[in-house]
């Protein structure tokens, strides 16, 4: 029997690429992914199936490594988001790739490209993605360009900057662009035609627009937005004017999403965009139950980032492998945004006897810290529901994903690295705690740690800013005493194993 189709992504560590994988190995393709930084995806339940090529996608060495024996190509290396600043690269990129793909005898190359605006009056940066595209079609190898639009699913920009626009601006005097029509799309439906464009007749060579049931205005979408989220209907004054760049600024302002991201967003929304055509369902037809709709794909994107996110990895207690589930590749203002107080401090002890210390952390070994305020807020979390101090630890000296920790949840562990908690009290947001083990640049051992927090509304602001005049004392005072148990914990090794040595 032969083996199944090899199939080559690149982007892996992006937004698409990297819930594109394990949806191709569902399908029963091989894969081979392509990263430049190919240490990020170790956090990736797919990694240990996949072949992993490192490097750069513009590096005709690699790519000819990268593309070896590939019977399909995907080009994921150019987000949607793309603007004018890195047209250049992605140029470069997919020309590259291009040459490279048709040299290895690929039988077709996939790529995903911003759906072109249906308005007479193109705007400014719409054309770049499709550059790209064009540079891949005229290739010589068939291919499959993928043409979307506002891409709704947690950890998108497109759908963090409608979110975040929507939950915090009940009242909102808004450019003409919220009138245009855009045709949104679930990930689940991107990915969906993703992986049905692979097996595209050889002879098929074109752009295909993709899109969901659903044809808003940008104003429609926020309304429902609201709807869906259980919000106040939102009062919305238009004004005459579109003001691209001012509204990057304004969207940057209220948003997560970073100005760079925010402008070629808006820009590609001044215009209509809708599907001219969906000839891509005489390949890839619906499934059973249709495409989503943008209420089904907002329900679904909400109940994940609800859960929200650390800043190298999404945890969600959802069904497990779906399309939308966040992923650690994952910007760190997907979800919304993240505040974080990092510390850091050389000790004097070897990794093995820090690990020793931060493992054993809790329970009745304590938090190494200022024990009347973890007291205090324990009772607080008791008295609300939440359950405090008081479980404990099930073994004092080592832990497992999944354990308890007190008020904490182990969610990963990374022996002689890194120890990730999340925490189970009650709060308006969610929180995590991140101790490291790491060395500096002389050799010594270092102790790192990160409190992370994921506000929710303006009650989860309010209590950041509210307990952060403490963190110096709490999460200062854990890191100079755990450094001080790793350094008995070391003295002590040593007079032990000295009085062993006859």
């Amino acid at each position: 029997m032969s083996p199944a189709p090899l199939v080559l992504v690149t982007g892996v560590t992006g937004y698409v690429g990297g819930r594109l994988v394990p949806e191709l190995l569902a399908a029963g393709y091989r894969v081979r992914a392509l990263a430049r930084h190919p240490e990020r995806l170790t956090g990736h339940d797919w990694r240990p199936d996949v072949d992993v090529v490192g490097g750069d996608v513009t590096d005709p060495g690699v790519l000819t490594r990268a593309l070896a024996g590939v019977d399909v190509a995907y080009h994921l290396v150019t987000p949607l988001d793309a603007g004018a600043a890195t047209d250049a690269e992605h140029l470069t990129a997919a020309r590259a790739f291009g040459a490279a793909a048709a040299a290895a005898g690929v039988g077709r190359v996939v790529c995903l490209a911003r759906l072109r605006p249906t308005s007479a009056a193109p705007a400014a940066g719409a054309g770049d993605v499709a550059d790209v595209a064009d540079v891949l079609l005229a290739s010589g190898v068939p291919t499959a360009v993928l043409r979307a639009g506002v891409v709704i699913g947690s950890g998108s920009a497109s759908f963090e900057m409608l979110r975040y626009l929507t939950e915090r601006l009940p009242v909102m005097v808004t450019p003409r662009w919220l009138t245009q029509q855009v045709q949104p799309v679930a990930v689940r439906d991107v990915l969906r035609y993703l992986v049905g464009a692979a097996a595209l007749p050889a002879h098929v060579s074109r752009s295909f627009d993709i899109g969901g049931p659903d044809v808003l205005s940008y104003r429609e979408m926020m309304q429902r937005y609201a709807a869906v989220a259980g919000l106040p209907r939102r009062v919305i004054l238009p004004l005459a004017v579109r003001a691209p760049r001012l509204s990057a600024h304004w969207v940057g302002l209220v948003t997560p999403v970073p100005h760079g991201i925010a402008r070629p967003l808006v820009e590609g929304l001044v215009v209509d965009a809708v599907c001219a055509e969906q000839d891509l369902q005489r390949w890839v037809p619906d499934p059973p139950g249709g495409r989503l709709g943008f209420d089904q794909a907002v329900t679904l994107a909400l109940q994940r980032v609800r859960e929200a996110t650390v800043a190298t990895r999404w945890s969600s207690a959802g069904t497990p492998g779906s399309p939308s589930d966040p992923l650690p590749s994952d910007p760190d203002w997907a979800g919304g945004s993240l505040y974080a107080d990092e510390r850091a401090t050389p000790v004097r002890a070897s990794p093995e006897h820090l690990w020793a210390v931060i493992q054993g952390i809790g329970g009745e070994n304590g938090w190494y810290s200022w024990p009347l305020a973890w007291s205090v807020r324990g009772w607080l979390d008791r008295f609300s529901g939440g359950p405090g101090l008081t479980r404990g630890r099930r073994d004092p000296a080592r832990v497992h994903v999944g354990d308890a920790l007190d008020w904490w949840r182990v969610e990963e562990v990374e022996p002689m690295r890194l120890l990730r908690l999340r925490a189970e009290m009650k709060a308006p947001g969610l929180a995590w705690l991140e101790l490291l083990v790491e060395q500096d640049p002389v050799g010594r051992t270092l102790f790192r740690q990160r409190a992370l927090f994921h506000p929710r509304g303006l009650a989860g602001h309010a209590y950041w800013w509210a307990v952060a005049p403490f963190h110096a004392f709490v999460f200062g005072g854990m890191q100079a005493n755990v450094a001080v148990a790793a350094e008995r914990l070391e003295r002590e090794s040593q007079a032990a194993t000295s009085q062993r040595t006859p």
